[in-house]
């Protein structure tokens, strides 16, 4: 039998996922050294770290929206980005849990080899840098996100990143939109045996 997405990609078509994640035990989700997944639509405990699990229905619906959406004013500094010629300009997040832990995503079907990653994407006109990480975020993981600081710029396979540090203020992550099969919340000390891609291997560094 097919699994698919339940949502729809951006051209209105199912996604059919050829290989499921594994969602992982209600009180896994509760303990600060254990991993925890959760499927599109899974179950999730009602809040953790005092902060609950809804839906963010209020989500920006268009670039105007995104460019001026909440949690991208905080007042830390950054570097200039450089871009670097004939790679897509892009922006991504590390969310960072109270208990110290780290959400992740799993590109569905395992999408540009990559099998868990941190929530990123490219940057669309007139939407800045620190507004597309909020909204890649958010795509990508259901988690409605606040940025506390820069954290690197790196030169991927085809895109110069820009990584900044968060933290959740609400969303779900059952709520993860067709780019994701499943989302986890994984201590800092697991974090090189789940995001195994060597792109990611600098930022897994950083944050161990």
């Amino acid at each position: 039998m097919t699994t698919f997405h339940p949502k729809k990609n951006d051209d209105g078509e199912l996604v059919a996922i050829a290989a499921p994640s594994a969602a992982t035990a209600g009180p896994d989700w509760l303990d600060p050294a254990l991993a925890a997944t959760v499927l599109p639509g899974g179950s999730m405990p009602a809040a953790l770290n005092g902060i609950g699990f809804r839906p963010w229905t209020a989500a920006p619906q268009d670039d105007a929206g995104w460019a001026s959406v909440a949690g991208q004013d905080a007042a830390f500094s950054e570097p200039v980005y450089e871009p670097v010629a004939g790679m897509r300009v892009a922006a991504g997040v590390v969310i960072e849990e109270a208990d110290g832990r780290v959400w992740v995503v799993h590109p569905s079907n395992g999408y540009g080899g990559y099998q868990a990653t941190f929530p990123k994407g490219s940057q669309d006109h007139g939407v800045p840098l620190r507004a597309t990480a909020i909204r890649e975020a958010f795509e990508e993981s259901g988690l409605q996100v606040v940025l506390t600081g820069f954290l690197a710029d790196l030169t991927r396979s085809r895109s110069r990143t820009r990584y900044y540090l968060g933290r959740r203020v609400g969303g779900c992550p059952s709520d993860m939109g067709w780019e994701s099969q499943a989302v986890s919340l994984v201590p800092r000390a697991l974090l090189h045996t789940v995001l195994v891609h060597p792109n990611d291997a600098p930022l897994v560094g950083s944050l161990q």
